[in-house]
């Protein structure tokens, strides 16, 4: 069988779990082997994508999965490259990282995967971002230290913080905010997160979402957390908010939600220094900005009102509005891929796919070019769907690159239907069998572009000043781990 040397775009989740599949099942030796190399990119410096840069600090148990990431870096099959910007989806560059374009994967490799996520949020049309109005990826990325580096949030500033949708990142965002700080200081949160978040002025949260209890987005698990908060409380919401229409058949998941937000949170209202609300049937307008500088005056959030229409299940308008005060707002509205994404699917902001191929505009799959994980299926699901999402591409990958007699026995492969007409997207069959591009190597000598043996030096350091401080590990930006690499030769 030829040599199968596989680009991954992409260094997070779904592209860990596509390269342990692939590793785990085609033997690295013996008479069965196929010769098999896989090389991971991503414009992070660190791997892990959405686990590192995505997960609530105070949920160290999600990122236990990192540990199936290391044993499949430890195949020798296996390289990564971080910190290295690949000119495909459109988005700015990290401005500190290797640039290169897609045309050098193609030269340099036969296969390749896209496992790029949806990077981008999703926008509110009625309220985009201001002084006023930040998306909450910038929040989360602020907190986590993602190498895009946004401001610190003037959260000193605001005593009234609105979030738009009521998915698990609004409760995290708001549990982050109303949780006091020297709870927080044991996990992964980094000194200069701890620092804004000790001056921060936030004595109220809303949660505001378009439609009712019953079509809540965020779980019953975050919604019990903020629940519980020692040091806030919930303004208890109207009764006929929490009565389902007569006829529904609640789901075990349904009733549970009415029974949580009947009982109400743990401390009584009034009696916490700050409070939270879900306000449901409730979709922004327009958002007026503070005639003046002053913390006190406040913009003016218009809310239009809502129901359910029982055929569609969408968010229908009543008519009504009405007018929220608050300090900044937060949209919170899920994530998609850049528009000038290579390969983007407009109708579905995503990545045009059929069963992990990627595919051209005339819907006909390109040969050896795969996408994974949000990249093709959009910004859904938690870490499980992603894991057997990334399993069977890498099954969709393995039933092309065995073909006949020695196929390795997966799940049913779908039908792999050619196009004849990409010429222009062919990979190179016969490329150097080890080497990565030779911007990449270059990138390396430079000490620009990380690999996985740096990634683990850096996570043993980040860990090792954790345990001085007390705390789950104290993590690193570009320029902390840049040095830090220097110093060790």
């Amino acid at each position: 069988m030829p040599p199968v040397k596989l680009a991954i775009v992409g260094g997070g989740p779904s592209a860990f779990y596509v390269a342990s599949r692939l590793l785990s099942l085609l033997p690295n030796s013996g008479p069965s082997s196929l010769p098999l190399r896989v090389h991971m990119f991503d414009r992070a410096w660190a791997p892990h994508g959405l686990v590192r840069y995505g997960v609530a600090p105070d949920h160290p148990e999600v990122k236990n999965c990192t540990h199936k990431f290391d044993a499949a870096a430890l195949d020798p099959r296996f390289r990564f490259f971080g910190h290295v910007n690949i000119d495909c989806n459109g988005l700015p560059p990290i401005p500190s990282a290797l640039s290169i374009p897609i045309s050098s994967l193609f030269s340099n490799y036969t296969h390749l995967l896209f496992a790029t996520g949806c990077p981008l949020p999703t926008l509110h049309p009625a309220i985009p971002p201001s002084r006023h109005c930040i998306p909450a990826l910038s929040f989360v990325h602020w907190y986590t230290r993602h190498p895009s580096q946004p401001p610190p949030p003037a959260i000193d500033k605001f005593t009234h913080l609105t979030l738009i949708g009521n998915g698990n990142v609004s409760l995290d965002i708001a549990r982050i905010l109303l949780t006091n700080p020297s709870v927080l200081e044991k996990y992964d949160l980094p000194k200069q997160v701890l620092d804004v978040l000790s001056r921060s002025a936030i004595k109220h949260v809303s949660i505001i979402g378009r439609r009712g209890p019953l079509q809540a987005a965020f779980t019953n698990k975050e919604l019990r957390e903020l629940m519980n908060l020692p040091e806030a409380s919930m303004v208890p919401i109207d009764s006929s908010v929490l009565v389902p229409p007569d006829g529904t058949t609640l789901t075990r998941q349904q009733r549970r939600t009415l029974e949580l937000l009947q009982k109400g949170s743990q401390k009584a209202p009034g009696t916490t220094p700050k409070s939270w609300s879900l306000e449901f049937y409730r979709s922004p307008t327009s958002l007026s900005s503070p005639s003046s500088a002053s913390p006190a005056d406040m913009s003016q959030l218009t809310l239009a009102h809502t129901r359910v229409d029982p055929v569609t299940g969408r968010a229908v308008l009543t008519g009504e509005t009405s007018t929220l005060s608050t300090s900044v707002v937060v949209t919170s509205l899920g994530f998609r891929a850049e528009r000038t994404a290579t390969f983007r699917d407009p109708s579905v902001n995503h990545l045009r796919t059929r069963a992990g191929r990627v595919l051209s505009a005339n819907g006909t799959a390109i040969p050896n070019i795969y996408a994974s994980g949000w990249a093709a299926n959009g910004a859904k699901g938690v870490l499980a769907s992603t894991m057997m999402d990334a399993y069977a591409v890498a099954d969709t990958i393995l039933s092309d690159i065995t073909p006949g007699p020695e196929r390795v026995q997966t799940t049913a492969a779908s039908e792999y239907l050619p196009n004849e007409n990409s010429a222009d997207l062919m990979l190179n069959p016969q490329p150097h069998p080890e080497e990565p591009p030779k911007e990449v190597v270059q990138g390396i000598k430079d000490g620009t572009v990380t690999q996985y043996e740096d990634w683990k030096a850096v996570d043993a350091e980040e860990i090792r000043k954790g345990e001085v401080l007390g705390k789950e590990r104290e993590r690193m930006n570009w320029e902390d781990a840049k040095a830090f690499l220097a110093s060790r030769g």
